[in-house]
């Protein structure tokens, strides 16, 4: 109830006033008081705005003068850009006709660069060709027998040999506590006694030992025995023929000479390198006068000595055949002025020797190699490489051509490194049981471990001569690079087999004798002569591998008769 009283009172008040409020807008005086707080209002704001309409007008003459002065700053900066503007068009005119200028001498200049460097290009080519052809010069100058194929007899100023040897104070010759090598006795042809002296005999303070103090001085004499054969002759009274008994066989003239005297002057003219004449003259001299051989009948003890040996031959042909290994070579050899060639095959134990008038499979037939089954040992001939059913590289040869190598392209490290595993692969060989000739003793992690260093080797190789190829005048070790890449197992086979040797030293030797022979010589006079020098040789050269008296083998065979024609081989 309260609410509402207060509600309705409130009412009641609000009512009132708004009478009120009507009443005074009713009577006009609310209008005449308004209008008169209305030109008080308008008046403020008349005045108010005069004074911003003078503030205005200070504020534009303000800016007038701002505008004018920034106009003639404006002025100035144009006036200062003007000028600076003058003065770039007037330096890049400088600097464009600077810059058609410098094209201009540009132009002349790389007109002159390219002569200039065509002028060098083309002495760094005649540089590059000049320097590969002193190497080239160079490479052939110090070719010699330690570095190529070349024969040590034809450079004849050897280096001076190193002596290793701890020096120590010992004096030369034998040593205390060694076993001395003396001079060896023989059996006394005639013995002298020579008598004590008297100062030593019928005196109290000297007793005989009983020892007999001998030296012995030893000579040698050449004495001639003559055996001569005599037997009636009977002619036939009817027919007038003449006969008589039969003669030994081989005794044709009235003077024969026998083995001995043969085989002294084969060896002599054969062996010993001794010419003809020389050979004669010595017999003559030895003999007092009584031996006097013609160089005719010298010269031809080889061709007899080879007919005589021909079954010998046939049988070294067949255990060549059979040997599980056989060495090979050619040589060269003039006859008549053009050029003829030698091979050899041999073993340890046997040699044979042929005349050929040319290499190749024409030189090879007719001899061990066209029917030979077994590993071969040779220098690289390709003509071998269709024979035989496993093939040995030479590697002394290797060693010369990587020392050939090293010489003059010093700054490549494949070689140094390949000769270094070459000499230890074969050091590791020597010190394998020759004896045995068993495969199984090679120990396959050391031949593994030599077979991948080998490969390391080539492809360091390959590395070197893509980075730096080889020049035109000097490919020796690019080629042999390539080649020891592509005959990897021909190289390599020795480490499987022990039978096999490292290097072809067998046939070179033998080949050595024949050049000596050859030096003498200087040229044959036909191919019959060569081809039985070579046949002689080759028994020979078998002989001395047995423990038997050379001399007396060839005297032997000398003694003996002649085959037919027939059987000769080769």
């Amino acid at each position: 109830m309260n609410a509402i009283f207060e509600y309705t009172t409130n009412l009641q008040y609000k009512v009132k006033s708004l009478l009120a409020r009507v009443q005074a807008f009713e009577s006009g005086e609310k209008y005449t008081s308004m209008k008169s707080a209305f030109k008080t209002q308008l008046d403020g704001r008349d005045r108010e705005i005069r004074g911003l309409k003078s503030e205005l007008a200070d504020a534009r003459s303000q800016l007038v003068t701002m505008r004018n002065h920034w106009q003639q700053v404006f002025d100035d900066l144009e006036k200062e850009h003007a000028k600076e503007l003058r003065q770039k068009d007037r330096k890049t005119k400088e600097l464009e006709e600077r810059a058609l200028k410098a094209e201009g001498q540009r132009d002349d200049f790389r007109a002159r660069l390219k002569e200039k460097s065509q002028e060098l290009y083309q002495v760094k080519t005649e540089l590059e060709e000049s320097q590969g052809r002193n190497q080239k010069l160079t490479a052939q100058i110090h070719r010699d027998y330690e570095n190529s194929s070349t024969p040590s007899s034809r450079k004849p100023n050897h280096k001076k040999i190193t002596n290793n040897r701890v020096k120590t104070e010992k004096k030369p010759g034998g040593q205390p506590g060694h076993k001395g090598h003396e001079r060896k006795p023989l059996t006394p042809t005639n013995r002298i006694p020579i008598p004590a002296p008297e100062k030593y005999l019928n005196r109290s303070d000297f007793k005989p030992t009983g020892r007999l103090i001998t030296k012995q001085v030893i000579n040698i004499r050449i004495q001639t025995i003559v055996d001569e054969y005599s037997t009636p002759e009977f002619r036939n009274v009817h027919t007038g023929q003449r006969v008589h008994a039969e003669f030994p066989k081989g005794m044709v003239n009235e003077v024969n000479y026998g083995g001995s005297v043969k085989a002294l002057a084969y060896l002599l003219n054969n062996h010993c390198n001794v010419s003809l004449e020389k050979v004669s003259d010595l017999l003559a001299e030895l003999s007092g006068g009584e031996l006097e051989l013609s160089t005719g009948m010298i010269n031809g003890l080889s061709g007899e000595f080879s007919r005589k040996t021909e079954a010998d031959q046939k049988k070294a042909f067949a255990d060549i055949l059979l040997s599980p290994v056989m060495n090979l070579d050619f040589t060269s050899v003039r006859v008549n002025g053009k050029n003829a060639n030698v091979l050899v095959c041999a073993t340890p134990t046997t040699v044979l020797y042929f005349a050929r008038e040319h290499k190749g499979h024409k030189g090879v037939k007719g001899t061990p190699v066209e029917g030979y089954q077994h590993a071969m040992i040779h220098d690289h001939d390709p003509t071998f490489y269709k024979y035989g059913s496993a093939h040995q590289e030479c590697l002394e040869h290797v060693l010369r051509y990587l020392k050939n190598s090293m010489e003059n392209e010093p700054g490549l490290k494949w070689n140094k490194q390949m000769r270094k595993l070459i000499r230890a692969m074969i050091h590791f060989w020597n010190g394998l049981d020759p004896g045995g000739r068993n495969p199984d003793e090679v120990d396959p992690e050391k031949v593994k471990a030599f077979e991948v260093r080998y490969d390391e080797i080539l492809e360091l190789a390959r590395e070197e001569y893509e980075y730096e190829p080889p020049n035109k005048y000097y490919k020796q070790g690019f080629n042999l690079f390539k080649k020891l890449l592509k005959y990897r197992d021909n190289h390599l086979l020795f480490l499987h087999d022990i039978r096999v040797s490292p290097t072809n030293n067998l046939a070179e030797r033998l080949l050595r004798v024949f050049k000596r022979k050859l030096a003498q010589v200087m040229s044959f006079r036909s191919f019959e002569s060569v081809d039985d020098l070579c046949r002689s040789m080759g028994t020979v050269a078998s002989l001395r591998t047995q423990n038997l008296s050379l001399f007396e083998s060839i005297a032997q065979i000398f003694d003996r008769s002649e085959c037919g024609k027939s059987d000769r081989i080769g």
